[in-house]
């Protein structure tokens, strides 16, 4: 697919199909991840992959009981890794590169599903802690993004957007 009809395609999905991802799609996924840019190549995120029932049903709970997260047979949760970013940039790396990193990657894993034909939505409401706790991440890591991932069960139309000329300015 070319790189416009993906973005052109891409649209937040919550209801899924019942069916696996294929093992070699996932990869290409992860693999897309990896060639996200990221703040002195430092790659300062970690992705959590979240494929058993359980968990699934525990990050409903952590994220207000948004319940299609329970039916996409696979989640990442994005950490931001503010240990691997304080190395070479202190506090701007701990509080912001590592932000920005793991929010880079799970867009770039939007992109890479839609071009698989997979859905995708971002996640960005839920308890920091309980998903920490339920993925097991360590204490400098930060969860900033879950993305359930699956076939998609609906096409929904394009939501209207910002007109360009509210959002971008020139100076």
């Amino acid at each position: 697919m070319e790189f416009f009809q993906v973005v052109e395609r891409r649209r937040s999905i919550r209801l899924f199909e019942q069916r696996p991802i294929e093992p070699d799609k996932v990869q290409r996924i992860l693999g897309t991840i990896q060639s996200a840019p990221s703040a002195g190549n430092l790659q300062s995120y970690e992705v959590y992959l979240v494929r058993g029932a359980q968990e699934r049903a525990s990050l409903v709970r952590a994220a207000g009981d948004q319940d299609f997260l329970a039916r996409a047979p696979l989640v990442l949760v994005f950490c931001a890794h503010a240990g691997r970013a304080a190395t070479k940039y202190g506090a701007r790396g701990t509080e912001l590169y590592c932000v920005q990193d793991a929010t880079i990657a799970c867009t770039f894993a939007m992109l890479a599903a839609t071009a698989l034909e997979l859905s995708s939505v971002w996640v960005g409401a839920f308890n920091e802690e309980a998903v920490k706790q339920i993925i097991g991440a360590p204490r400098d890591q930060h969860p900033v993004a879950i993305l359930p991932i699956g076939y998609p069960a609906e096409t929904p139309s394009l939501r209207e957007r910002r007109p360009l000329t509210d959002a971008v300015h020139e100076v």
